[in-house]
């Protein structure tokens, strides 16, 4: 078995085979999981997130999964702390971190110099529609890039502006590593990959999502946690009865594809990556090519 001194990073849109690449390399190289999706780190959401199931786990350990209650906030300073303090305790048992997931800052949080300030509060700015919330940023950071649509980056930098009294585009940024890492991506053709996600839908529905969905539904929880993952508020529209259900479903598979899209172009332009296409017909050897990668650069 390999041992290696470095933090592997396998990233990849959604439905592209991170988890079983993760498991698989993890055996390999004597190593430990750890959780890079924002969503993974509650409770509850297991279908939609396409959590690991413990059977996949295959007797690897995973960890920051099920680690906060959904009305619990969760900030990416808090990832950066809990994720280097378990890439620590890897090190220390002398095995491989295996950092696995498609939330890009959390990543980047993680393994690169950048300073995070804790939030002391957390603004969801319900009640405020987009347009209203994009010209409240620009008049306390005019120099944002934020594309104007992105609610989500204009409410972060909104609560980064709230807790720190500075604008976030002022904000120091680095490409300094604080780890021997290689990035690792998962990538295949867009017709392939559209046609997994829609097809993962369809065995989560399966699998029990609406019912899953039902039973977060019921417990009126709102939070960020609920409303981010694709899956659960598609489907909260159906329970309210404004949309059947197959335009939830529809919708669902819509936005997971837009999602995938996304995923790319932020990989892209954030970090280098080593993309590797994927073999779904034998994922064996996409094993082996990417084994074969990390040995090389060792």
């Amino acid at each position: 078995m390999i041992y290696l001194k470095k933090v592997i990073v396998i990233v990849g849109p959604t439905a592209v085979g991170k988890t079983k690449l993760s498991i698989e390399i993890s055996k390999k190289l004597n190593g430990e999981i750890i959780n890079a999706d924002s969503t993974q780190v509650y409770k509850l959401l297991d279908i939609a997130t396409a959590k690991v199931t413990e059977e996949e786990k295959d007797g690897i350990p995973h960890h920051l999964i099920d680690i906060k209650d959904i009305d619990e906030p969760y900030t990416v300073f808090d990832y950066q702390k809990d994720c280097r303090l378990k890439i620590d305790e890897i090190f220390e048992k002398n095995k491989t971190p295996i950092l696995v997931g498609g939330t890009g800052l959390y990543i980047k949080a993680a393994l690169y110099d950048y300073k995070f300030n804790e939030q002391k509060s957390i603004n969801e700015y319900d009640d405020i529609s987009t347009p209203d919330l994009y010209n409240k940023l620009k008049e306390v950071d005019i120099n944002s890039d934020i594309h104007p649509n992105n609610r989500k980056r204009i409410i972060r930098a909104l609560n980064y502006f709230e807790n720190t009294g500075m604008a976030l585009s002022s904000k120091e940024r680095t490409d300094k590593l604080l780890y021997d890492t290689v990035f690792i991506g998962l990538t295949t053709n867009r017709d392939t990959l559209y046609e997994r996600i829609n097809m993962r839908t369809d065995v989560m529905i399966q699998n029990g999502l609406i019912e899953e969905a039902k039973k977060i539904y019921n417990t009126n929880v709102r939070s960020k946690a609920v409303m981010t993952p694709i899956g659960y508020k598609e489907l909260f529209e159906y329970f309210d009865n404004k949309m059947t259900l197959d335009e939830s479903i529809q919708l669902i598979k819509q936005r997971c594809r837009r999602y995938a899209k996304r995923q790319y172009t932020w990989f892209n332009n954030q970090m280098d990556i080593n993309w590797f296409n994927v073999d779904f017909n034998d994922f064996e050897n996409t094993i082996n090519e990417v084994m074969d990668f990390i040995k090389k650069i060792d």
